[in-house]
């Protein structure tokens, strides 16, 4: 009973969030916001594998560690944008979630959990700007760093991770899951 009240709670904070914003900026932005979380995810991407192949989680480890910020930034710029990746299992503590990322977290889990549609959201908040928020989803190439301790992730790429996060609370993930979501604030 306390579950449904909460997501009845959740879900109208969401709704109420998007009141400001009519049904056309909606669209807009959510055009928008998928477009750059794309950019975003193949800058990311194209370097990570590159490191990857290069030396595997050993090497692509400290280089997400000095570089995941500067790339994302780039894109940033180029679209006049505040990104942020984030999630309910942090790895980097930089990346923690605020009030309103956490709720977005708590419905997206709970609707992957009842098997609903994850859906992209752009929404007008609080602080008058407008956000979009998207899942990102666990898939079989991220295991080597995101999935189960010794099975997936091997010790050594383990104490990799927690040489440089160690508060590290990113693992244990199986394709599927709800990894985090991307946060983008546009500034316009």
């Amino acid at each position: 009973m306390k579950k449904n009240i909460l997501l009845i709670i959740v879900s109208f904070f969401l709704i109420s969030c998007n009141t400001g914003l009519p049904d056309a900026k909606k669209q807009e932005y959510t055009k928008k916001g998928k477009e750059i979380a794309q950019a975003t995810m193949k800058e990311l991407g194209v370097n990570l594998i590159k490191q990857m192949k290069l030396g595997g989680p050993q090497v692509a480890v400290p280089f997400c560690n000095v570089a995941a910020y500067p790339l994302t930034d780039k894109i940033a710029k180029k679209y006049n944008v505040k990104i942020k990746r984030t999630s309910h299992k942090i790895r980097n503590q930089k990346n923690s979630p605020n009030q309103q990322e956490k709720r977005v977290l708590k419905a997206y889990l709970e609707a992957l959990n009842k098997k609903e549609p994850l859906k992209p959201v752009a929404q007008k908040e609080e602080d008058k700007k407008i956000h979009y928020y998207a899942p990102i989803i666990i898939q079989q190439k991220c295991l080597a760093c995101h999935g189960i301790l010794e099975k997936e992730v091997t010790k050594k790429t383990d104490s990799t991770i927690k040489t440089f996060y160690p508060k590290d609370k990113a693992t244990g993930f199986e394709v599927g899951d709800l990894r985090g979501i991307w946060s983008i604030t546009f500034n316009d």
